[in-house]
């Protein structure tokens, strides 16, 4: 089943275009690979995704239902705002910098937003937080705040609440950049022990290793165009050369 597709996917900011017409699906159960250089559209590719920001052209859709349809004159057509609150649900994304609440706890951090969007009580969403951080190593900081905690405890938090709102895939835009390479491996266990679980999920990653360890799919992005896509062993024994020289550059 496909959780995501996204066809001819284009955007500009002004003059400069960034995505020049991306097409990807992602299956249930899926962990796909998001790789490429600085500028290559990646990022506007995952924003563009969950819809933070608004693509100009091209089909988006979660679950077969259409978040925006293309229409005759190449201008991508939003769903109502109703249909765009459910099919959000669909998805979570956690962010490189946390953007964690910093006057909650961590428990009301990972709490809130089920209370907010499913609307269940406030004792099962605290359950439902508890679980996933005791699953997440962080039982002991229910009550602490986001500035008692390492970057990589903050970074797991963000984890669980996304993971709160039980979404059908996940997204995770350069989920380590912010960290110091000490705390990286253990945001990574994580995501590794999610993806045992057949958690889908979208990566956009410059750790090399690890989406050749976890993708089942990785995709090379460059100049707003997918450029490569396969399997790990397709990406890394390349015989494209602008594609084995970005690896190269990551010690691979």
């Amino acid at each position: 089943m496909k959780i995501l597709e996204i066809r001819d996917m284009k955007k500009s900011f002004g003059d400069l275009e960034v995505l020049k017409g991306v097409s990807l699906s992602v299956n249930e159960g899926e962990v796909l690979s998001i790789i490429g250089p600085s500028g290559s559209g990646k990022s506007t590719l995952l924003r563009c995704a969950t819809m933070l920001e608004q693509m100009d052209e091209g089909d988006l859709l979660y679950l077969d239902e259409y978040a925006a349809k293309d229409v005759k004159g190449g201008k991508s057509i939003y769903s109502s705002k109703l249909d765009l609150k459910r099919i959000r649900r669909n998805f979570g994304l956690v962010f490189q910098n946390f953007n964690l609440f910093p006057h909650y706890s961590v428990l009301k951090n990972v709490a809130e937003a089920p209370q907010l969007v499913d609307g269940i009580s406030k004792k099962k969403a605290e359950t439902r937080a508890r679980i996933l951080l005791d699953k997440l190593g962080l039982s002991d900081k229910a009550e602490a705040f986001p500035f008692q905690l390492s970057g990589g405890q903050q970074q797991r938090v963000s984890i669980a609440r996304a993971l709160a709102l039980q979404p059908k895939l996940l997204f995770f835009d350069e989920p380590t950049s912010a960290l110091d390479p000490e705390l990286t491996g253990e945001v990574l266990k994580v995501i590794k022990e999610l993806a045992k679980e057949k958690m889908t999920m979208v990566i956009v990653t410059h750790e090399m290793h690890f989406a050749e360890e976890l993708s089942d799919r990785i995709i090379f992005i460059e100049d707003g165009i997918i450029q490569v896509e396969g399997t790990p062993e397709d990406i890394f024994k390349t015989d494209n050369p602008r594609l084995k020289e970005f690896i190269g550059k990551f010690g691979k």
